[in-house]
């Protein structure tokens, strides 16, 4: 197996453990097997980053792995996960920040300040509590650092608006829509489709975005 297929099987694993849990969860039900499937989806895509991408965009294999962290600690402890998830953003500010374009006057005016209104707002709405307001502000400074980065939005800023909409699902799954299916069927494939597009995003570009 030569070095290039040993890189890109992390992704494949990825996939296997990514798209698996969402189709077999069910039948995987809660246990330890289910929570190991479910964190190796994302923890492969740490290691695809880690092996892959240039030292500069390396950062974001880290955040891959608080998100794989976070995926099995939700299922345990709900505050202990989302502290992992927490964490995750905050590297991931850090990451976009350092790897930012630069803005037009319609994203300093308009963008950013709907991009933070609108997550925020949507998670205080479905579930109003210190600490879901104290989350909302780090999933937002995320989305919003990651659209103001030099990566392409229509994989990075995608991906990262797709993890929002899936955590606002998944506090209004706690809230007005705990009778409603939708939430389990949307959760994952919004939360693992986006951490896809945010590695590939960050890992398979070179240079500037042409992107705008």
């Amino acid at each position: 197996m030569g070095q290039g297929t040993r890189k890109t099987v992390w992704l494949i694993v990825s996939l296997i453990f990514g798209i698996g849990y969402w189709f077999g969860h069910g039948a995987l039900g809660h246990g330890p097997v289910a929570i190991v499937v479910k964190m190796a989806g994302v923890g492969a895509l740490a290691a695809y980053a880690w092996h892959n991408a240039s030292l500069a965009r390396r950062p974001i294999a880290l955040v891959m792995a608080l998100g794989a962290l976070g995926d099995g600690l939700i299922e345990l402890n709900l505050i202990a996960g989302a502290l992992a998830f927490l964490a995750g953003h905050i590297v991931a500010c850090r990451f976009y920040f350092g790897l930012r374009r630069n803005p037009r006057w319609t994203d300093t005016v308009l963008a950013v300040p709907v991009i933070n209104a609108i997550i925020i707002a949507g998670v205080e709405i479905v579930s109003p509590s210190p600490g879901t307001a104290i989350y909302a502000v780090g999933l937002a400074s995320m989305a919003t650092f990651a659209w103001m980065s030099d990566f392409r939005r229509d994989r990075v800023a995608l991906g990262a608006f797709m993890f929002a909409a899936s955590d606002l699902l998944l506090f209004a799954r706690m809230g007005p829509l705990a009778q409603s299916a939708v939430p389990g069927l949307l959760i994952w494939p919004l939360y693992y489709a986006g951490q896809v597009l945010i590695t590939l995003g960050v890992v398979g570009l070179q240079g500037r975005t042409t992107t705008p």
